[in-house]
């Protein structure tokens, strides 16, 4: 595994096209993890008289049974498994949605360095929309792919194939981060020159190394420095 501090094993001079998870990656995962874990289960315990606990104990079974797939990520298909307006819900909740540390000053760099940005992620439209008006980051990307918008996850290969076509990105030339384990896997198999994991997610979780790849805890690391212009 890649030591912590990493920047050093990036060559930017190398790389032309930056791929970027969102949640996780540049965004606080903390938010969805209350959201998913807390909130979410508060709301169905009030509609149903449950206690919180309760709520807890059979949400989580559902949520994890779709872990991986695109329902997971799909507002609209947990809308109607819980009959919640689950976009509104996370209006509710929006003043949790942070910009990790060092995020901006890294796709300033980039832009700088006339990289090519793009996020993609697994997360659906309405939660891609609503990020964007708090955070205001959309304009530092060429372009933002759900992957609701291929009906594939980011987890299968069909994605990225479809990313690839729609796109036009040299595989070998890009650099991509994300915080999912089987998400790296699945751009690592697929021949992504770099491959990046991000170690601390969430504010609120310890940093903990994910084997096999170079690992950031902060986008300081990895910066791209002005002699790699």
């Amino acid at each position: 595994m890649a030591p912590a501090g990493v920047e050093n094993n990036i060559d930017w001079a190398a790389i032309d096209t930056i791929l970027l998870d969102m949640d996780g990656t540049l965004l606080d995962l903390n938010f969805d993890l209350h959201f998913w874990m807390e909130y979410l289960p508060l709301v169905y315990a009030n509609k149903h008289s449950l206690t919180h606990q309760q709520s807890k104990d059979k949400i989580y079974p559902m949520l994890e049974a779709q872990q991986g797939n695109l329902h997971w990520y799909c507002l609209d298909y947990w809308q109607n498994i819980f009959k919640l307006d689950i976009a509104k819900l996370k209006e509710d909740v929006s003043h949790l949605i942070q910009i990790h540390p060092f995020v901006l000053e890294f796709l300033a760099q980039a832009k700088i360095h006339n990289k090519r940005i793009y996020l993609v992620t697994n997360a659906h439209r309405k939660t891609v929309q609503l990020k964007m008006q708090v955070t205001n980051l959309e304009s530092y990307f060429d372009d933002i792919i759900s992957s609701h918008d291929y009906n594939a996850p980011k987890e299968d290969q069909s994605f990225w194939q479809q990313l690839e076509q729609a796109i036009g990105f040299d595989k070998k030339t890009s650099i991509f981060f994300d915080d999912s384990i089987s998400v790296l896997n699945s751009a690592q198999k697929f021949g992504i020159g770099t491959v990046v994991a991000i170690s601390k997610p969430s504010s609120k979780i310890k940093t903990k190394p994910v084997d096999g790849f170079i690992n950031i805890e902060t986008f300081e690391q990895a910066i791209p420095l002005k002699h790699h212009a």
